[in-house]
C-alpha cells in the first residue's frame, strides 16, 4: 500500500495497488462539502497527476444516505459582497476543473443523495455507478435560489442535453436511479452499497489494466469537444442570482428549515 497524501477527518484519501480512493466523510451532514474539502480534493487531483503509479481513482461517500449533498450551506452566511459570489463560483470551477482534467479515469460510486455540488462532482467523473437508492439532482430552484457555475451548466448540457438540463433544474427534482441511468447521469445501477463498492473496485481495476495513454488522450479529447462558457460570459448571471434578495431568503429558509418566500428580486 502506498503512503497516502495528508487527509482529514472530513475527506479520506488512500492509495492501494494503483487505485486511489477519495471518500467524503461527513455522514452527519449528508457528506456536505466545506470549502476546505473542495480545496483538498483539488490538491488530491494534483497529487494523482504527479504519481504515475496511480491508474484510476474512486470517489465515494461514507454511509448509505448520501454520496455528497453539495456545499455546506452554513458557509454562505459569510457572503457579503458581489465578489464573494464570484469568488465562490470561481473556486467551484477551479476545483471541479481539476477533477475533470485529472489524468486517470475517475469513478463515482454513488449511494443515496447526490445533489448540488455533489451532483456537479459526479458529472465530472468519467464513470458513475449508483444503487437502487441513488437520487441525483440540482434542487436549487426550490432550496436556495442561486445558480450553477457556467462550467457546471456546460458540463451538464453536454452530458444530458439542454432540454433535460432545464427540466432537471426548473422542476428542482431528484432523479431516481432508473431514470438517471436512462438519461446518462449514471452508467450502471447495482442493488446495494456492498455491491456498489465491489463494482467500483472491479471497474477501477479493469480500466487500470488498460493502456494509460489511450485513456488519458481519449478523456481529454472528449473534454475538448464540449463547448464551455467562459467566466466572463456568465458573471452577470452569477451576480443576478447570488446578489438577489431571493438567495438570502432561500439560505435563511434552508438553515431554519422553513419554506422560502420567493419574490423574484
Amino acid at each position: 500500500m502506498n503512503a497516502p497524501v495528508p487527509a482529514t477527518e472530513d475527506l479520506l484519501y488512500v492509495v492501494e495497488d494503483g487505485i486511489a480512493r477519495l471518500t467524503f466523510n461527513r455522514p452527519q451532514a449528508r457528506n456536505a462539502l466545506t470549502f476546505a474539502m473542495y480545496e483538498q480534493m483539488a490538491a488530491i487531483c494534483e497529487s494523482v497527476n504527479a504519481d504515475r503509479s496511480i491508474k484510476a481513482m474512486i470517489l465515494t461517500g461514507t454511509g448509505e444516505k448520501a454520496f455528497a449533498s453539495g456545499t455546506d450551506i452554513s458557509q454562505f452566511r459569510a457572503f457579503k459582497t458581489a465578489q464573494d459570489s464570484l469568488d465562490y463560483e470561481a473556486r467551484i470551477d477551479r476545483v471541479l476543473g481539476a477533477l475533470e482534467t485529472c489524468r486517470v479515469p475517475t469513478i463515482a460510486a454513488i449511494a443515496g443523495a447526490c445533489t448540488g455540488g455533489g451532483a456537479g462532482i459526479a458529472a465530472c467523473c468519467d464513470i458513475r455507478i449508483g444503487t437502487a437508492s441513488t437520487r441525483i439532482g440540482f434542487p436549487i430552484a426550490r432550496t436556495l435560489g442561486n445558480c450553477l457555475s457556467m462550467t457546471n451548466i456546460s458540463r451538464l448540457v453536454s452530458l444530458i442535453g439542454p432540454a433535460r438540463t432545464k427540466d432537471l433544474i426548473f422542476k428542482a427534482r431528484l432523479v431516481e436511479a432508473p431514470e438517471a441511468l436512462a438519461l446518462g447521469l449514471l452508467n450502471e445501477v447495482v442493488p446495494d452499497v456492498e455491491t456498489l463498492q465491489r463494482r467500483a473496485n472491479e471497474t477501477a481495476k479493469l480500466v487500470a489494466s488498460h493502456a494509460p495513454i489511450t485513456l488519458e488522450v481519449t478523456k481529454e479529447a472528449v473534454r475538448r469537444i464540449r463547448r464551455t462558457l467562459s467566466r466572463d460570459e456568465g458573471e452577470d448571471l452569477i451576480l443576478r442570482a447570488y446578489m438577489s434578495e431571493d438567495f438570502r431568503e432561500g439560505m435563511d429558509a434552508f438553515l431554519n428549515k422553513r419554506t422560502p418566500n420567493w419574490k423574484g428580486k
